[in-house]
């Protein structure tokens, strides 16, 4: 079965726990139509690059899903009607990571250079 990485981005004015709701309902879809869910990561509220229809924020999500194209081009059309969803893509990978990805992985004080001289 082919293999792909899903990021969506939320509307910033939802809470986490409507972003939770949203990521189930959005996972039902996959499921229901033959696709299954390795991994599903919310990297939280952060900073978009411009703003998008008046957000400056928004809740990051991750699916890595196994299935079928149709599932996550119905996965994808949902996304459309959706308002609460500002931003969706979706990439074919050769096989998915397990590991936590590089968003959530804590970065260590000493990488960041003279940054912490500053203070």
């Amino acid at each position: 079965m082919p293999c792909y990485e899903h990021v969506f981005i939320a509307r910033q004015d939802i809470s986490p726990a409507q972003v939770e709701g949203l990521t189930e309902t959005l996972a039902k879809i996959v499921t229901d139509n033959g696709g299954k869910i390795e991994k599903s990561e919310y990297w939280g509220l952060r900073n978009l690059q411009y703003k998008i229809n008046k957000n400056r924020k928004g809740h990051y999500s991750l699916f890595n899903i196994e299935g079928p194209a149709v599932a996550v081009q119905e996965l994808e059309r949902q996304e459309k009607i959706n308002d609460d969803v500002l931003r969706a893509l979706t990439i074919r990978v050769d096989e998915l990571d397990p590991e936590p990805s590089p968003v959530l992985s804590r970065r260590d004080r000493s990488d960041r250079g003279d940054r912490d001289k500053r203070r």
